[in-house]
């Protein structure tokens, strides 16, 4: 009898549609908002409250931790604003889907407007 076997999928290979982009994104929140939280506590310029949002967030990478349907590693880059959208950094945060924050990296800061 011929066997069949596939290799544990590592990565995610498919392109997601917007939908279930933004419902993957939204589920996993909490420990994007947290990253933010810790990335720019000390920023002493950030003006109030920053913010991130799903549709303006790029999936750079899913990996899967162990076993199809196991956990997985979701890998984003995320814009935090302020007030009406205005852009203060880029950041990537990965987070897993048991909604634990795993690591995140501060990539870019945009300068304030001069007043």
């Amino acid at each position: 009898m011929l066997q069949h076997y596939r290799a544990t999928l590592n990565e995610a290979d498919t392109n997601l549609s917007d939908s279930l982009r933004y419902a993957l994104i939204c589920s996993i929140r909490t420990p994007v908002d947290q990253a933010v939280i810790e990335l720019y506590k000390d920023d002493i310029h950030v003006p109030g409250t920053l913010q991130w949002a799903a549709y303006d967030t790029k999936i750079l990478k899913i990996k899967q931790v162990y076993g199809v349907g196991g956990l997985y590693e979701v890998t984003l880059r995320i814009y935090p604003y302020y007030n009406a959208h205005n852009s203060y950094g880029i950041d990537e945060v990965v987070v897993n889907t048991n909604q634990e924050l795993i690591r995140y990296r501060h990539v870019h800061t945009y300068p304030l407007p001069r007043r």
